[in-house]
């Protein structure tokens, strides 16, 4: 995919944080109340995501922006795939453990995830940060084969 192909796939960083607020919301309440539903909520938006590239978050949230979509710094949409894999999967690994009684293994999982979530919204990504370490590691890799 070309250059401009890629920045028309960006997405407005708001609408990646709105997601991002929403993953911590929904983790605190199902922690708060005990209602571990809840989590089903951003793992169904987030498997739409990868799965079908609508995520109802981010689409309700596009209607409250103020400025053009190029307005915005945007985010890469693979590496906001990346990134929402290993939510959809902390977010499973977090549904199931609750739903199996796994209590220990279900708070690591949803604190995974809005731990991580939390730190992104603050502005540091932990997804992109692994992205960009198993990206070199398959390039070191590559590199050490055909010498």
């Amino acid at each position: 995919m070309n250059k401009i192909q890629n920045m028309s796939k960006g997405i407005p960083r708001p609408l990646v944080k709105t997601n991002q607020a929403f993953i911590v919301i929904s983790v605190i309440l199902t922690w708060l109340t005990g209602q571990h539903w809840i989590l089903a909520l951003p793992l169904f938006t987030g498997l739409l995501g990868l799965l079908c590239g609508y995520n109802p978050i981010i689409k309700l949230a596009a209607k409250f922006l103020t400025k053009e979509r190029s307005h915005y710094v945007l985010e890469d949409w693979s590496q906001q795939q990346f990134n929402q894999t290993i939510a959809v999967f902390c977010l499973i690994g977090g549904l199931i453990s609750f739903t199996a009684g796994w209590t220990i293994a279900a708070y690591i999982f949803t604190a995974l995830v809005a731990v991580a979530a939390t730190v992104a919204i603050l502005g540091f990504c932990i997804g992109c940060f692994i992205h960009y370490q198993w990206r070199m590691y398959n390039y070191r890799r590559k590199q050490s084969s055909t010498h």
